[in-house]
């Protein structure tokens, strides 16, 4: 009895680790794009639909990819559901009169906001 309970145990982690979802390489990504020679068209087509848009201007608007990084387990198909992002990354791309003026890549980590929670808030500024 214990052979083909260990069998299927070990078919249904092997299937688990199957599963995957598409995965965005911003980094990548944001070198495809040339502030200056590429047109809204084609930023669409390299980095796909945006998760933000915000007008700035009229006639300019910024685009906002957003991806969390995951952790160490992120990529498990059980674990990384129940572990957080390490951090995430972002990329904002200007776009004046559709054309790319800027494209910005950014790059945050959990730890960065870890100075809040050793600096004194009740020093006076001089």
């Amino acid at each position: 009895m214990r052979h083909p309970l260990f069998v299927l145990l070990c078919t249904l982690l092997l299937l688990g680790g199957c599963h995957s979802k598409q995965v965005r390489h911003l980094a990548s990504d944001a070198a495809l794009i040339k502030p200056g020679q590429t047109t809204a068209r084609e930023m669409q087509k390299y980095l796909g639909e945006p998760d933000g848009r915000r007008e700035v201007a009229p006639g300019v608007s910024e685009y906002v990819y957003f991806e969390n990084r995951p952790g160490i387990f992120g990529s498990m198909p059980v674990l990384g559901s129940m572990t957080g992002p390490t951090g995430y990354e972002m990329i904002v791309v200007t776009v004046s009169n559709d054309v790319v003026t800027n494209c910005e890549f950014r790059n945050f980590n959990q730890s960065d906001r870890k100075w809040r929670e050793d600096f004194t808030w009740d020093q006076e500024v001089k």
